[in-house]
């Protein structure tokens, strides 16, 4: 007697038009929301590339990694040393041999993009940046970063210096997740020190005013680019692109990008984190039904304007045969367009089920014989 079969339970039927229209001159790109996990549009989003001052992104999270855990202070200082001062590009200007507050240098590496308060930064946290950039790439790996792989502090163009797009957005995410209590410094427009004021180079800052963050970069091997975070409501995009040939470019790309994103795309919500997703028969256990669950909320971005046909499905073995543990994997949640696979959910068990004994099963079997699919409907 084989009670084992595969339910596929159709729920939703509504269209939805990719965003595989969506045309960019930059090299690189990645467009996320946040609020439903889903990537929006990528364009070699795991090409390595050059990622120049984007990657002080991960300069600032292992110093607030090293704040966090108590080893420094926003109030401690470090000294400027002669390789700090010297260091070209862009510059907070600071004065050789000065000691700087750590927040301060916080300030001149997110808003003036300073190459001389990363050098600084990097020294007084590991002793040197040789020994920094140890630490950058061992938590760098800690964190997800597959694919990165740093050589300085600054973002300096170096052939080795690189990182993808998928990365960046997993550092950016971790940034906003993690250290809340800084990402503050972001979305600073502007920052004077030495009696010399800078503004923030993230075009989306000035234009957009539910902008926060995050880092722009610009060297000859990787061009222009840009990570930013605009959180408009409970909505929040983070676009990652790199590879424009022109500040300007840089600039229309990202505020077209984010509108686009905003405007032609909404939010589905189809069940809440921890959500009782459906009730389905178990087969020889102490009882007769379980409840599958989702662990993390179940949602996806589509196109306003929808065009083609998605599908959301449950599959799972009808019915599951005890025991089940909690929280096992039962089943899983499909959303499809057309026979791809756009997202998948694993479903969990909400409870443990034990195995019936020899008379309960005797019992089980029995009333199946007389009754059929029907004893499990209960």
């Amino acid at each position: 007697m084989n009670m084992k079969k595969t339910i596929l339970l159709i729920l939703i039927l509504f269209k939805f038009s990719i965003a595989e229209s969506i045309e960019t001159k930059a090299k690189q790109l990645l467009l996320f929301d946040v609020e439903t996990n889903t990537i929006i549009f990528e364009k070699n989003a795991d090409e390595l590339m050059s990622p120049s001052s984007m990657s002080k992104i991960m300069t600032l999270y292992l110093l607030f990694k090293k704040i966090d855990e108590g080893e420094f202070s926003l109030e401690d200082e470090f000294e400027v040393s002669k390789k700090a001062w010297k260091k070209g590009g862009s510059r907070m200007f600071l004065n050789l041999y000065s000691k700087v507050k750590v927040e301060d240098l916080i300030r001149g590496i997110i808003v003036q993009s300073g190459n001389d308060a990363c050098i600084v930064i990097a020294e007084g946290v590991s002793g040197s940046e040789e020994m920094f950039v140890e630490e950058l790439n061992s938590l760098a790996k800690e964190i997800g970063l597959n694919n990165s792989h740093f050589k300085n502090s600054t973002g300096w163009p170096d052939p080795e210096h690189l990182m993808t797009s998928r990365d960046l957005l997993t550092l950016s995410l971790r940034t906003i997740k993690d250290y809340p209590e800084f990402y503050h410094y972001y979305a600073e427009k502007e920052f004077v020190y030495n009696k010399i004021k800078q503004l923030n180079r993230n075009p989306l800052l000035f234009s957009n005013s539910y902008a926060d963050g995050l880092k722009t970069g610009h060297t000859s091997l990787g061009g222009y680019g840009l990570v930013s975070s605009v959180k408009k409501n409970d909505r929040r995009l983070i676009l990652i692109l790199n590879g424009l040939k022109t500040n300007i470019s840089r600039k229309k790309e990202s505020e077209k990008l984010i509108k686009l994103g905003f405007n032609q795309f909404k939010n589905i919500n189809i069940a809440d984190k921890n959500e009782m997703i459906k009730k389905t028969p178990v087969w020889g256990g102490t009882k007769k039904l379980l409840e599958m669950y989702s662990q993390e909320k179940i949602s996806i971005t589509v196109p306003k304007k929808i065009k083609k046909k998605v599908k959301l499905f449950i599959k799972y073995h009808s019915p599951l045969l005890a025991p089940i543990k909690k929280d096992q994997i039962v089943g899983e949640f499909i959303i499809k367009k057309e026979n791809e696979i756009l997202k998948k959910f694993n479903l969990y068990s909400r409870e443990e089920i034990k195995k019936l004994n020899f008379f309960g099963k005797v019992a089980e079997n029995l009333k199946y014989l007389l009754l059929g699919d029907t004893s499990f409907a209960k």
